[in-house]
């Protein structure tokens, strides 16, 4: 059903005047604080107020600015499995949160395979005799579309993990940190801010995005113009709502109506179409309708089949009825008196909240009864917009704009320590593989820049989905990988290759204990200094032509292997191709510790190999010590098929 979206958005957090204290939502009890760092508490209070945090021992004090904002920094602090109560006094005021915890907080993030619930993950029915560990703690962030960076989270509190409170965590998450916590031994703080379907754009902050102009919106208005207008003119348009002019003005009255300029004809019963088309908001339509004398004795009523989404429906200035469901048919009762012989108004006031708009319906079924003659109204009538708004500048999605995710579910918790981010998007970008080999790495960048320290960042790279190719050739999804594997040149990075246990018919693969500990295996490695364990598989360093053969050197943790015992006799998943970039299924053997040899009887003189280059590579099977996949990838940097 479709539904007004009221925006949140625009709503700034405000500290009521008084003395009281006021502190982020993810400020509670159960919370886990980064250990190992200078602790960051903040909120607001009143102008001037002396704040004071007490925890663990420590104590610091802070004065409310002139805008009521404060912070206080206690200081770095070990890891404390031991529940302590943190302290917060102003000047009439005290907070007190229990149970707080000190260890590592990673921040999950991304799209719908990072939002998926555990409740909905393979082997949960086992996981439920284990999810009570008062070691791991859990926070959701309620979802928020922003236009500006917000001071606090839509919604949610730390619970600790429970049969009870687990559930609907992210599976992904939680199989990650019950991974992290067993191998360290620290309490596990999670914070998943997630939303499905959306674009990395959307979770970059616009100080970042504005760096990419080649991006522009739907009508050729630069990218940098909509999201400074897109503000403005949403608050104007929900300002305008409230006092619409048409009915300031009154343009149901028939007086006011007959001289009103600057109506046009349109057809009814029928969806918004023209220059409705590209609007949501209010516009009014009218039709005269002559009546005989006997007209005015009888019962009435006016049958409208549907209107979307809600309206306001007079006859001759008089309010006979008002609905505000898209999908239900109107009969409205007309009061008697209120038609008369001759000319009389209809007039339909209509609310298009989002999407499809207008009158519609059967044009048999929309008329006027009186007794028991039928006046139909389907036709030509008039129309005359009041307050309307284009419908790119209307949407509740997060992918209207860029930076409306950041804003709402990522700024917030800027400044709240965090040990490092585990990320599992990029099935929504796939098609601008291109673009996302510089926008990954800009916001993980941009993220780093704005806590002001470089944490550990690890991510999922997209799984195998849909049919397997016949023959090798391109792929987006390929495309999207490579931009992925790419970004491991930045320090501090680690990624969990998928590919062997996705789910070719469900983008959402129901394995997610897999990937939460693959992840954990990246995050050991890199964010804990973890040598012992490898962060992921073989990774390809170089290629040599050997007559009709190319040889690969990998980079390994022993001695390269095919991960299915050599069961083919052969590593699988390898294509070949020559100058003329056709590429056939290529046979591949190890020849030595961390060297393959590629070949095809179909090519001699070889230019290129390729592996795991598809949307669905489910038969790459080169693996090493680690037991780990190699990342799909190509030797060749010829032009791609996505933007």
């Amino acid at each position: 059903m479709k539904r007004l979206f009221i925006l949140a958005y625009i709503l700034a957090s405000v500290c009521p005047v008084g003395a009281a204290i006021h502190m982020p939502r993810f400020f509670s009890d159960n919370m886990v604080l980064q250990r190992e760092q200078p602790i960051r508490i903040w909120g607001k209070a009143a102008r001037g107020e002396r704040v004071r945090v007490q925890f663990n021992g420590a104590e610091a004090v802070a004065k409310a600015d002139r805008a009521g904002r404060w912070e206080a920094v206690l200081p770095a602090m070990a890891a404390e499995s031991e529940p302590r109560t943190m302290i917060v006094t102003g000047r009439d005021h005290t907070l007190r949160f229990e149970n707080v915890l000190v260890g590592d907080v990673w921040l999950c993030s991304g799209q719908s395979n990072m939002e998926w619930r555990l409740d909905l993950t393979a082997g949960y029915e086992e996981e439920l005799a284990v999810l009570a560990n008062p070691n791991i703690r859990l926070l959701s962030v309620g979802d928020k579309i922003a236009f500006e960076e917000q001071e606090d989270i839509n919604d949610g509190t730390w619970v600790v993990s429970s049969p009870e409170t687990s559930g609907s965590f992210s599976g992904v998450g939680y199989y990650f940190g019950k991974f992290i916590e067993a191998e360290t031994g620290v309490p596990v703080g999670l914070i998943d801010s997630s939303w499905g379907g959306t674009d990395i754009e959307t979770w970059t902050s616009w100080s970042t995005m504005q760096q990419f102009s080649p991006f522009s919106d739907s009508v050729g208005k630069s990218f940098v113009d909509a999201y400074a207008s897109g503000s403005s003119i949403l608050r104007h348009y929900l300002h305008a709502l409230g006092d619409d002019i048409g009915d300031r003005e009154r343009w149901y009255d028939p007086k006011v109506c007959r001289g009103l300029e600057g109506w046009s004809a349109y057809e009814v019963p029928k969806g918004w179409y023209g220059e409705l088309e590209a609007v949501d908001g209010i516009v009014w339509f009218r039709r005269y309708i002559e009546l005989p004398a006997s007209a005015s004795g009888s019962p009435a009523a006016l049958r409208i089949p549907g209107v979307d989404d809600s309206d306001s429906t007079y006859v001759n200035g008089v309010l006979v009825g008002s609905t505000n469901l898209w999908n239900e048919e109107r009969n409205y009762e007309i009061p008697a008196g209120t038609l008369h012989p001759g000319r009389n108004l209809l007039v339909i006031r209509v609310n298009d909240y989002s999407g499809l708009g207008g009158i519609y319906g059967d044009p048999d079924a929309f008329c006027l009864e009186i007794g028991q003659t039928r006046y139909p109204l389907a036709g030509q009538w008039e129309y005359r917009p009041s307050t309307t708004i284009l419908a790119k500048y209307n949407k509740s999605q997060p992918n209207s704009f860029a930076s409306l995710l950041y804003n709402g579910m990522i700024a917030p918790l800027v400044g709240y320590g965090i040990k490092g981010v585990i990320w599992y998007q990029g099935e929504n970008n796939v098609s601008q593989a291109q673009n996302y080999r510089k926008l990954f790495p800009a916001m993980i960048r941009d993220w780093r820049g704005k806590w002001g320290y470089d944490f550990p960042f690890c991510w999922v790279q997209l799984a195998n989905y849909m049919g397997a190719e016949v023959l090798p050739g391109e792929s987006e999804w390929a495309e999207l990988r490579e931009a992925q594997n790419a970004t491991l040149s930045l320090p501090a990075t680690g990624q969990a290759v998928i590919t062997d246990i996705g789910d070719p018919g469900d983008i959402h693969p129901r394995n997610k204990r897999d990937v939460g500990y693959r992840l954990s295996r990246a995050a050991l490695n890199v964010a804990y200094g973890r040598d012992d364990v490898a962060a992921g598989g073989p990774a390809y360093r170089s290629m040599e032509r050997d007559g009709s053969r190319c040889v690969l050197t990998f980079d390994t943790t022993g001695a390269l292997r095919p991960a299915d015992g050599n069961r083919f006799g052969y590593l699988r998943g390898f294509s070949i191709a020559g100058a003329d970039r056709r590429f056939v299924w290529a046979r591949s053997y190890v020849l030595d510790e961390n060297r393959i040899v590629v070949f095809s009887d179909e090519v001699d003189n070889p230019e290129a190999v390729r592996y795991g280059w598809a949307n669905n590579p489910f038969d790459d099977d080169l693996t090493d010590a680690s037991g780990l996949l190699a990342s799909p990838f190509r030797t060749d940097d010829w032009p791609g098929i996505t933007q």
